[in-house]
């Protein structure tokens, strides 16, 4: 049985960092995989007045997984002065993906900016589809005031925050003290959709008695990522928030450079950098390609949709988890450079030779939408 795989190479150093993970999807999959090119991004807006295509749209609906790089371009801005490339709110809400899943994970042999030698190791939950990212699009206002709308439903917290204590009942806890946690980020303490977010979040945990449950609004997690890192398991909060500390996050373990994101749903999932699309270092190698894992570190899916016909087994075995140990190998063996120093196709093609040791019949098909 042969695989679809969607992707879309993106902007700025986009292309270059898909391109190098193609390759170490090659050589860890052993299985067939039809690659299927997809045009999005900015560039996909100058040449045709959409960042993508109801086409390509359709394409990565009926594709078992999507790899997406960075997309946007600065200087590439629609009439309201957003940016015009961005793909966030085509398929996340295009195909329901409400969960963005974002690992932050210090890596074997990276230095962390704080006084740690290892062990952060959280997930921050990201609701995708509603908070104030609802509103991309949508502002009312005019010249003297401008207003955007912060939405939060029910339904929407319910499956983001059972998302979540999921996700903590199959990890392996806190590094800190091995506690199973889900931490709900908010500002309860200020705005009414955010208390409601807390209460849902509340009744939710009540369901999952072995996983604790704990609340903080969100200025008090920003000094507790720096602060206390080791403490965190999973983090379940509103989009911006989500999106913000994440960035945080990054900067503890060595850059969002190394810093993957899922957005799945219920039968789809894309995977992507966090990062932006870094056009000033476009061509010059220095992007990092670690982040580019199509695939979610947690359960070892390559979307949603292959979960339960993926012909080889999960985390932990054979098959494209042996690819995340290699790019642990080649982190802690110190063939990985120092972030910005050198081509990031080098330290990939180091990985893809010394995993070599794993010969698989790897027959795959390219093709573009």
């Amino acid at each position: 049985m042969s695989y679809r795989v969607a992707f879309i190479r993106g902007d700025g150093i986009g292309p270059e960092l898909v391109e190098s993970a193609l390759a170490v999807l090659d050589a860890a999959v052993d299985f067939p995989v039809e690659l299927i090119e997809v045009q999005g991004g900015a560039g996909a807006y100058l040449e045709q007045g959409t960042a993508m295509s109801a086409a390509g749209l359709e394409v990565i609906r009926q594709a078992d997984a999507t790899l997406k790089g960075p997309v946007g371009l600065p200087d590439v801005r629609l009439p309201d002065g957003t940016e015009a490339g961005l793909l966030g709110g085509v398929l996340r809400n295009g195909l329901d993906l409400y969960a963005n899943v974002r690992p932050i994970t210090l890596l074997p042999g990276v230095r962390s900016a704080l006084r740690v030698e290892g062990g952060i190791d959280y997930v921050i939950v990201r609701e995708n589809t509603e908070g104030l990212y609802a509103s991309r699009g949508k502002g009312v206002g005019n010249s003297q005031a401008m207003a955007d709308t912060l939405l939060v439903t029910r339904a929407g917290c319910e499956r983001i925050v059972r998302y979540a204590f999921e996700l903590a009942a199959k990890r392996q806890g806190a590094p800190e003290d091995g506690v199973r946690r889900v931490t709900c980020v908010d500002k309860a303490n200020v705005l009414r959709s955010m208390y409601f977010f807390r209460s849902v979040f509340l009744e939710v945990a009540a369901e999952y008695p072995d996983i604790e449950a704990e609340c903080i609004y969100v200025d008090a997690a920003a000094q507790a990522l720096v602060m206390s890192p080791l403490h965190f398991d999973v983090i379940v909060t509103e989009s911006m928030f989500g999106d913000i500390l994440s960035d945080l996050g990054g900067g503890t373990v060595g850059g969002v450079a190394l810093c993957p994101g899922g957005n799945i749903g219920t039968s789809q999932a894309y995977f992507e950098p966090i990062h932006g699309s870094a056009p000033s270092i476009a061509g010059a190698g220095q992007g990092e390609p670690t982040q580019s894992d199509p695939r979610d570190r947690d359960d070892g899916r390559l979307s949603r949709r292959t979960a339960d016909r993926r012909p080889y087994p999960r985390r932990g075995t054979a098959g494209a988890s042996q690819r995340v140990s290699a790019v642990e190998f080649g982190w802690d063996s110190n063939f990985r450079y120092q972030v910005g120093d050198h081509s990031g196709d080098r330290s990939v093609g180091v990985i893809i030779e010394e995993g070599k040791q794993f010969p698989w019949d790897r027959p795959r098909k390219h093709r573009a939408c």
